[in-house]
């Protein structure tokens, strides 16, 4: 199957309706039939179009749910647990309780995985730390596994999945949950000094400033290791036993331009 992960779509509707064409969408909307699509969360919010983005998202996991994995991420999150940070913008009550709904009966979930022909990969909305895979997941030597056992946790109510850290708190928190880890602070660190048992893609945030006015600096030692794609906003980091893969493309209020889904081929292993 091709697979084609999403980053972040930051509420903006006709941006995704224009790579879902590209990917080869019909004209009815429906995907092909060669065709999986990953969206790692953050559907919502920042742009105009949050709850026309949660009624095409809808129609694909009611009508092509096998084609349609769709991920959980910290503005999602915001409508299924009590709220952790405020955000002008409120969803619809009705768009609310379809999240909620995609929440209860498992069309959403927190991680999945993939292999491809050269790689097991882990997908999650802001990845996991080194540290949250050894102490919180207990390490497991697969990306299948390891997203069994967040999803596990996710569905239990387990506060470490949720868990925020430098973004919310403003200081480094190691054990940072899988819809929060941020990539410079968080992600990067631990596992530059590790040997990764897979690779992982994930949205969230990213290294390079797509946006002039956004400077980031990756950690020490790290810059002769990343690989950045500028017109698809993709990032690679490449580390000992795997990479970490980048796929937020950064919309705001108004929609990055251009960029395009991370494409493989493969097979989905757990979601």
């Amino acid at each position: 199957m091709r697979i084609a992960v999403i980053g972040d779509v930051g509420g903006h509707a006709a941006p995704l309706r224009h790579e879902l064409a590209r990917l080869g969408a019909r004209r009815d909307g429906s995907l092909p039939d060669d065709l999986v699509v990953v969206q790692v969360g953050d559907l919502i919010h920042r742009g105009p179009d949050s709850a026309e983005v949660v009624d095409v998202v809808d129609h694909y996991l009611r009508t092509q749910p096998d084609q349609w994995i769709q991920l959980i991420g910290n503005h999602e999150a915001h409508y299924l647990r009590p709220p952790v940070f405020a955000w002008s913008e409120a969803l619809p009550a009705n768009h609310v309780r379809i999240i909620n709904r995609w929440w209860q009966d498992g069309s959403a979930t927190v991680a999945a995985a993939v292999e491809a022909s050269y790689e097991s990969i882990l997908i999650t909305h802001a990845g996991i730390t080194a540290e949250f895979w050894a102490s919180v997941l207990g390490g497991p030597s697969n990306a299948a596994e390891a997203a069994r056992r967040i999803n596990d946790l996710a569905k239990a109510g387990s506060d470490t999945v949720f868990r925020a850290g430098v973004m919310l708190h403003g200081t480094t928190a190691s054990d940072a949950g899988p819809l929060w880890a941020a990539t410079t602070s968080e992600l990067l660190p631990g596992w530059a000094d590790r040997q990764m048992p897979f690779s992982q893609i994930h949205g969230h945030d990213g290294i390079t400033a797509w946006r002039d006015d956004r400077t980031t600096v990756p950690p020490a030692g790290v810059e002769a290791l990343v690989t950045v794609d500028a017109a698809a906003k993709h990032e690679s980091v490449y580390l000992a036993g795997g990479r970490l893969i980048g796929v937020d493309p950064d919309h705001r209020d108004t929609p990055t331009n251009p960029w395009r889904a991370f494409e493989l081929t493969g097979r989905v292993t757990a979601r």
